[in-house]
């Protein structure tokens, strides 16, 4: 069990990392380590496929929240090809959390993300 446990804590740590990459090419380089080719990433303001429009949507993110650092909070929880994690958007000026959330992710055989199922749990007005 912990092998398995193991791999969907790396692909959380793979999605963390691209969602927390900051310049465009170790953007896409994460993006691309943590998404399988076609995979796709579907919260209420966003449904894309592909690493290119992943990028984006990681990129838009930074620009409208910058110096902000996307955090896990509390365990990975996973079964089959499926894993549950919840996260906030952590500023690293003061450690506000302006924005949560919860995501399930499916996995292909070798650990990279097929989808992303998106939830904002905790969103500023007017977003």
């Amino acid at each position: 069990m912990p092998a398995h446990t193991d791999r969907y804590e790396n692909s959380v740590a793979r999605y963390f990392e691209a969602w927390n990459a900051r310049e465009p090419e170790a953007r896409a380089k994460a993006v691309a380590a943590a998404w399988a080719a076609g995979g796709g990433y579907t919260d209420p303001l966003a449904d894309v496929t592909g690493h290119e429009q992943i990028v984006a949507v990681i990129a838009a993110a930074h620009e409208q929240f910058p110096g902000f650092a996307f955090r896990l909070t509390g365990a990975v929880e996973g079964h089959h090809d499926t894993a549950r994690f919840s996260w906030e958007l952590v500023s690293e000026a003061d450690g506000s959390a302006p924005v949560a959330g919860s995501d399930v992710i499916t996995l292909d055989d070798d650990g990279r993300i097929r989808a992303v199922l998106g939830f904002l749990d905790r969103v500023p007005a007017g977003l």
